[in-house]
């Protein structure tokens, strides 16, 4: 069965769809199935592996409201090595219609029931906000990634999103782990991205991933080519770290 990863955080601008695309590229580069969704009404995701989102024939939004399968919504991205469920501005009204409809946040975990077996990760790119999109990620999930940006306002995000997991685990989701804290965007010249990083450190421990996400041109270019960097530039910063992430999640111990 798949690992289900939310790549969440309530605070825009940190680097969740940069972390969701380069990553889920990353494991599928290791060979690992993989399938990256995008939740997100600007579908950034979605453009940022090649995929038109103004030509979809489905979207996630159709899956969540029950009109069509996953199976039937993903696309194949071979030159990446993974599968999309592909997102456009239709999220918003899927976003409108789960909050009326019965146990609508279970919707994302009922659709991804069929397919789970079929990858070894999922990957959910989620909206900065914690609205019944988010809810269905962090339902469907098993643990939640984080990127966060070394910043002192990024602690408070951080807190809140902190809060919002112990509130699902307790009420419909008790296997809801958090799987790591990601530096992102980080500059090691900046001494309050220092101090901000020792503290998470000390607060959240081994939670905090070794690998740290540099600001990298490179990567910041990539998602306008339509390419994750380590296709776009597979020598940039920006890839190595990727790769790096990849490489200590898939070693990382299982939590007790």
């Amino acid at each position: 069965m798949a690992k289900v990863l939310a790549i969440a955080n309530q605070k825009g601008g940190v680097g969740k769809t940069t972390t969701s695309v380069n990553l889920a590229a990353s494991l599928g580069a290791t060979k690992r199935r993989v399938l990256l969704i995008d939740l997100d009404a600007q579908g950034n995701a979605t453009m940022g592996v090649g995929v038109d989102k103004g030509a979809l024939e489905y979207s996630g939004c159709d899956v969540l409201l029950g009109d069509c399968t996953l199976a039937d919504a993903r696309v194949r991205c071979p030159d990446f090595k993974l599968d999309l469920l592909p997102a456009n501005e239709d999220m918003t009204a899927a976003d409108v219609g789960l909050q009326d409809a019965e146990q609508g946040q279970l919707s994302l975990k009922k659709a991804l029931a069929p397919v789970i077996d079929e990858y070894d990760y999922i990957l959910i790119d989620c909206p900065p906000s914690l609205s019944m999109l988010t809810v269905n990620a962090l339902v469907a999930a098993t643990g939640v990634l984080v990127p966060m940006q070394c910043e002192y306002y990024a602690l408070e995000g951080i807190s809140a999103l902190m809060s919002t997991v112990g509130q699902i685990r307790k009420s419909i989701n008790p296997g809801l782990e958090v799987e790591g804290i990601l530096r992102t965007m980080f500059d090691p010249r900046n001494n309050l991205a220092n101090l901000v990083s020792d503290e998470l450190i000390a607060h959240f421990g081994d939670k905090v991933f070794n690998t740290v996400v540099p600001r990298n041109v490179r990567l910041a270019e990539a998602p306008s080519y339509g390419q994750p960097v380590m296709a776009y530039d597979a020598r940039s910063t920006g890839a190595i770290a990727y790769f790096a992430l990849a490489g200590e999640m898939l070693g990382k111990k299982p939590s007790k």
